[in-house]
């Protein structure tokens, strides 16, 4: 019998978890950590049920902390079975999960010598030898090759666009007769964007489970470059920083790169931009290793490393580094992670630079319900961070065209041609935009989807899923 079980990203956009059980193997997709609301944040504390030692293996759609950020927890739980990524994202998830351990080491620290958290003594939910022993475990696995982490399950990674070295799975399941496939899409990206690939088209399934993080509206119809000239020019006149809370991970080179490009192009005036994370030249490097899989019709990697040395653009890798940045007057432009403003050093500058009219915050990207981003967006008078209030004076603007989320009608797009599956999963979104999702996979293809609840599970050997048409609440 064929199970599947929504540990995560079910009514919710983060803490991707999806356990597959088959013929007495359990495999989990994703093992990401949850973001955002506080009864979100404290799930990642939660003993993983079933317990981690009766997993079987991990296969990862990519590095997003929201996708892989509690395979460290998985590991001190128990955890002993192989983790199946692409090799780009083998070759990122160092990065990210030593920079998830070492910035829940350093808020723990931090809250201790400040006295602002209720637990005595703060604790990280993982340490650094919690990552070393996870990535001793990764098994990457080259997009398109077949391969097996479980007796009587086969898989396959295709390109989801979204990021270096994204995929969605293709999971095939051995059984009386034909054998069942389930896909997840994991994140998908959008189309024309710059430095990644389209997503590849999707192969026919019996069960889709299917991400609806922009699943009730569309990405405005500008160019990116554009969008940021816009963004940009209308923050100038105000004289003060310009602050950017990007993913160390692919947006950061993004922005990067088109933000070089406008300024060399003379469309921006050259101003000082400041990558506040070490991880950018990093991150850089694997994008070097990388380069086949750009989209070079768009950028070229070559353009970002140009970029990133240009005396315009300067590296704050140290503490010291980062906060030398306080010093500046007059514009200029600091990029740092995190991308939903929910730790890292943006939230020092945010701090410090939230109070004056001069500083414009850019929102770029999705900003999962109870983030500090979204508060922003959604209009707070303050914010709350290391335990203080602090009011917000600056403006606020959205940069939607950098999102890297496929929207409503690109998902639209991906899923043109294929057979109808017997079911439809939609995650990754919150209430609304799953519901949205719902509505129009109905309108387009006639499709019934199930939008599941933290928890549920589903017999995939049993009968087609009740429809659920989407309500309003």
């Amino acid at each position: 019998m064929a199970r599947l079980t929504f540990l995560g990203a079910a009514g919710v956009v983060s803490g991707s978890r999806h356990l597959l059980d088959h013929g007495g193997a359990r495999i989990l997709v994703d093992c990401g950590l949850f973001q955002g609301d506080k009864w979100l944040r404290e799930r990642n504390w939660r003993p993983l049920d079933p317990p981690a030692d009766s997993v079987d293996a991990v296969v990862l759609t990519h590095a997003h902390i929201d996708h892989s950020g509690w395979l460290p927890r998985l590991v001190r739980e128990g955890f002993r079975g192989p983790i199946f990524a692409t090799p780009a994202t083998a070759d990122l998830l160092p990065l990210l999960l030593y920079d998830s351990a070492k910035c829940q080491e350093e808020d723990a620290l931090y809250a201790n010598r400040k006295g602002f958290s209720r637990h005595h003594p703060a604790l990280p939910l993982y340490d650094e030898a919690d990552v070393a022993r996870t990535l001793r475990r990764v098994r990457p696995v080259t997009r398109q090759r077949v391969f097996e982490p479980a007796r009587g399950v086969r898989c396959r990674f295709h390109d989801a666009g979204h990021m270096l070295g994204s995929a969605f799975v293709e999971a095939e399941l051995d059984g009386p007769g034909r054998p069942t496939t389930v896909l997840f899409s994991g994140d998908l990206g959008r189309y024309d964007a710059p430095l990644y690939a389209d997503p590849c088209p999707p192969p026919a399934c019996d069960h889709l489970v299917l991400e609806s993080t922009y699943g009730d509206r569309d990405h405005p119809a500008i160019r990116p470059l554009d969008d940021l000239e816009r963004a940009i020019r209308e923050a100038l006149p105000r004289g003060g920083m310009i602050l950017v809370a990007s993913f160390a991970v692919g947006r950061t080179q993004q922005l990067v790169y088109l933000l070089r490009t406008l300024m060399a192009a003379g469309r921006l005036p050259e101003i000082p931009v400041w990558i506040d994370s070490p991880m950018a030249v990093e991150a850089t490097e694997v994008f070097r290793r990388h380069a086949a899989e750009h989209d070079f019709t768009e950028a070229n990697v070559a353009g970002v490393a140009e970029a990133l040395v240009s005396p315009w653009v300067r590296m704050a890798r140290t503490a010291e580094e980062s906060k030398a940045i306080n010093g500046h007057a007059g514009s200029g432009i600091v990029i740092a992670s995190s991308g939903m403003m929910t730790g890292g050093r943006i939230l020092h500058h945010l701090a410090r630079r939230l109070p004056d009219p001069g500083t414009t915050v850019l929102v770029a990207g999705f900003q999962a319900a109870g983030t500090r981003g979204r508060s922003l967006l959604d209009g707070a008078d303050t914010l709350r961070i290391h335990g203080r209030e602090i009011p917000v004076r600056a403006a606020i603007r959205r940069v939607d065209a950098l999102s890297g989320h496929a929207d409503r009608n690109e998902v639209t797009r991906w899923l043109e041609g294929m057979p109808a599956p017997r079911n439809v999963f939609l995650v990754h979104g919150e209430p609304p935009a799953a519901r949205g999702m719902a509505e129009r996979l109905h309108e387009r293809f006639g499709w019934q989807a199930t939008l599941p609840a933290l928890g549920a599970s589903y017999d995939l050997d049993g009968p087609v899923t009740p429809p659920q048409p989407p309500t309003i609440r």
